[in-house]
């Protein structure tokens, strides 16, 4: 705070307030603001506070939204430049060539919120929603919920953000064996389904929303992952979903054969 307060005074409150957010965790504290109707601007950017954006992070996502007309919801994010603790860089995160869809939204957050910037349009859509959908977390509910109600979701192949990889990450790179293998222990666990159930309910909330083809996606995809075995399988291999890798997409077929999904 003794370093917010510095920051203030040097920008004056014009430039820079403070809030005291709802203290709920990370995603509660993302939405507050998101959802807060005294903030009004064109574009919204998300900062985490121990990364750091590379200098033309906003010049590309403002060529990007300024090229389609305002009322159109459109999100902008990237890759992101892995750094240590000291600020080396030991390496980037995957590059996701796979379509942006709401059928890969469903099991995939794509990109952090720390690379996204987004226009009036998206964040109306998500104050629809409401501050209390309590999704898994907020990027990824801003790709679901985005691509559900037919808007565009953007994934540029340049990293703008540098992001510290540390023991203390709450959500950390999926990049590492030792990652992998962490998300698969999660998965085995019941994390993913546990994710899955707050996204399916979260969603619920915006399903009047959705364009008539993700609406019968989402119902095929709500439907089967309730049911036994076989009609679990073929209800979700008919939803269409997916995920951007191999690995990612073997995951899946472990969750639906067993049941975790």
């Amino acid at each position: 705070m003794a370093l917010l307060e510095e920051f203030r005074k040097k920008h004056g409150p014009v430039k820079v307030s403070l809030r005291r957010g709802p203290q709920q965790g990370f995603v509660a504290n993302f939405l507050s603001l998101i959802c807060d109707p005294a903030i009004e601007s064109d574009y919204y950017a998300l900062s985490d506070q121990d990364d750091v954006w590379l200098p033309h992070k906003l010049s590309r996502a403002a060529a990007f939204l300024t090229k389609t007309p305002a009322d159109a919801p459109l999100v902008y994010c990237s890759r992101t430049r892995l750094i240590d603790e000291e600020g080396s860089e030991i390496g980037l995160s995957p590059l996701f060539k796979k379509p942006l869809h709401f059928r890969n939204a469903l099991t995939q957050s794509i990109a952090g919120g720390n690379t996204m910037v987004f226009n009036e349009a998206v964040r109306q859509a998500l104050m629809r929603a409401g501050p209390h959908a309590n999704p898994a977390s907020h990027d990824w509910w801003i790709y679901l919920l985005i691509s559900a109600v037919g808007g565009v979701v953007f994934y540029d192949s340049e990293p703008t953000v540098s992001y510290r990889v540390h023991p203390r990450n709450v959500i950390g790179s999926n990049r590492s064996a030792a990652a992998q293998v962490l998300r698969a222990r999660m998965l085995w666990q019941g994390r993913f389904q546990a994710w899955t159930d707050m996204n399916v309910a979260a969603l619920e909330r915006i399903e009047r929303l959705m364009t008539d083809d993700n609406r019968r996606t989402f119902e095929l995809f709500r439907r089967s992952r309730k049911r036994s075995l076989l009609p679990r399988a073929c209800g979700l291999i008919r939803s269409g979903i997916y995920r951007q890798t191999l690995l990612g997409n073997i995951g899946l077929a472990v969750a639906t054969l067993t049941g975790r999904i």
